[in-house]
């Protein structure tokens, strides 16, 4: 699998269960902490290419895949 890419923030439960999800599937992840690189909601909206509400927002390579939740059911999908 290509390297899973998690944008977040400190103090976000969704952010830490992502993280650790690619940690128990032993997956290459980056995490990014949207307020320590400067990135703003309009910054990660262009990047998403939609509105964003909530983070974490996660990627695979160069596709979004959406939120935890997405994040979750696309791994089970895969096994």
């Amino acid at each position: 699998m290509q390297r899973v890419t998690i944008f977040g923030r400190e103090g976000c439960g969704f952010c830490v269960r992502a993280k650790e999800l690619c940690e128990r599937k032993e997956l290459n992840f980056k995490y990014i902490d949207i307020h320590k690189e400067g990135i703003s909601k309009a910054d990660l909206e262009q990047t998403v290419g939609k509105p964003v509400e909530t983070v974490p927002q996660i990627f695979i390579g160069q596709d979004h895949i959406g939120g935890y939740t997405e994040f979750e059911q696309y791994l089970d999908a895969q096994q």
